[in-house]
Formats: C-alpha cells, structure tokens, sequence
C-alpha cells in the first residue's frame, strides 16, 4: 500500500484535489449535480486529448506547439467529410490525417535537427494554413451520431459518456505502448537521449513515433471538438496553454523521461472546474 502511494502520490494527490473542488463547487451552487458533472466531461474532453498528446511529446523530451492547428485541422476534415459520406471511413480518415501530420512534425524535428520548439513553431502556421484551406470559415456538418456519442451518460446516470470516451480512447492508444518496446524507449530516450542511443534505442524512430501518437490523440480531441459545436472550427482553439498547464500539473517533468497521464487528464479537469 505504502509503495503504491509513493509511486502514484501526484494522481492520488490530484484526485483528492479534484473531489475538494467538486464538493466546494456543490456547496457555492447546489443546483450542481450530475448534468453539472456531465457538461463539465463534455467541455474537456478536447482538452483531455490535446493534453495526452502533449504529454506523450514531453515524456520523450520534446514539446509540440502545433497542437491546436492539428485539432482545427481534424475538426474541419471531419465536418466537411461527414457532409459528403458516411459518418466511420470519415472517422478513419480524419484519425489518419492527425497521425501523418503528427509523424511529419517528428520527422522534420529529426531530419533537420532544428529544435523542436521551432519546428513546431513553423508546423502551427502551416496546419494553420491548411484548416484554413479546407474550410476557410466555419461550416460543415459533423454526423449526429458522433453528437450524441458524447451527450448524456453510460450505462447509469453519473458516468458521461464523455468522461468513458477519453479514458477507453487514450487506454487504446497509450496502455498497449507504454509497456511495450517502444514505451520504454519513449522513456528511456527523454530521460537520457545520449544514454538510450549507446543502449540500443533506436532514438530518431521513437522520437518520430511519439509525435505520431500526439497527432493521432490530437485528432481525436479535433473530433471531439467538431462533436461539441457540430461544425468545423478552422481556427485554433485554446488548447496550447492550456495542454501545457495540464501536463506540468499532471505531474510530467519537463525535461522529459518521467510521468505519465493519468495526472495531466486529471488535471485537465481541475483546470476546467476552476
């Protein structure tokens, strides 16, 4: 019991913080209750995503400033692809689109060797651009079941459905990695970069795998963004700062190689409710 706590003393600790501040907010407003915690799941769930991918980026030492653009980019993919067929290839292309614009930021970091910063820096202009070239306003029509997908709870009152989506779509995408090979490379590369290559970790491809999951998540919280407004939103949100917050809070060292994300999603909503 004891090493369990030492071991996840910060999620712990966040947790018993978000319960204090769910209790303050029911005793200032008692009307509060389970559509109060339904709106709340709803209003971060693209946060949640943003954050993941953020966090997934500074585990391996990097950091991604385009996160927004590729949300803004998914999010108008997928309103004017649901306009045009059916709502799941849709749902796999948009998913590809977040992963291969993921993978090109780490591949650009790698094969030029310019510091991620600034690579990411320039990647936010041309996602940008790109959102804006696929939907220069906001428009589209997003499928009214990835609406309802959303909205209300599962299977009993006071579990949101938006609260499930973000805990089995990150479980999917990080749980089966993280101890996997490439998990520990992820860890091993931002914990020491010059130690993990004489360790035999391939670094360049872990590097370029991690900023694939963050488009991959990334799209995801596009995806979720174009559920909540059912449109598409081609300019970026605020979800940058924001991911940021919620990782360092989360407990994910800047300097990478320590962390995880069950801190920065809980983090994501104390943010939110305060």
């Amino acid at each position: 019991m004891n090493g369990l706590i030492r071991k996840h003393g910060w999620p712990l600790g966040l947790g018993v913080l978000l319960f204090i501040l769910l209790a303050l907010t029911r005793l200032i407003q008692p009307s509060f209750g389970a559509s109060g915690i339904e709106s709340l799941a709803r209003a971060a769930l693209p946060f949640a995503f943003a954050t993941a991918g953020m966090a997934i980026v500074v585990i391996v030492g990097g950091i991604d400033l385009s996160v927004a653009s590729i949300m803004a980019v998914a999010a108008v993919l997928a309103a004017v692809l649901m306009e045009r067929m059916a709502g799941v290839p849709a749902l796999f292309i948009v998913l590809a689109a977040g992963l291969v614009m993921g993978l090109i930021n780490g591949a650009l970091i790698v094969l030029t060797r310019v510091p991620d910063i600034v690579v990411t820096l320039a990647m936010l202009f041309v996602w940008e651009g790109t959102a804006l070239l696929i939907l220069s306003s906001p428009g589209g029509a997003t499928a009214d079941w990835l609406e309802a997908a959303i909205r209300g709870f599962f299977p009993v009152e006071g579990i949101p459905k938006a609260l499930l989506i973000v805990v089995a779509a990150i479980g999917l995408v990080w749980l089966p990695i993280r101890r996997s090979k490439l998990g520990l490379s992820i860890y091993a590369t931002g914990s020491d970069e010059m130690a993990a290559f004489r360790s035999g970790v391939a670094v360049d491809r872990t590097k370029i795998a991690a900023y694939g999951l963050c488009g991959l998540l990334c799209a995801m919280g596009g995806l979720s963004l174009a559920a909540l407004t059912g449109i598409g939103e081609p300019v970026p949100g605020p979800y940058l700062l924001a991911s940021v917050a919620s990782v360092v809070l989360g407990g994910v060292v800047l300097g990478g190689g320590k962390g995880g994300l069950i801190g920065p999603i809980i983090a994501v909503f104390i943010l939110r409710i305060i």
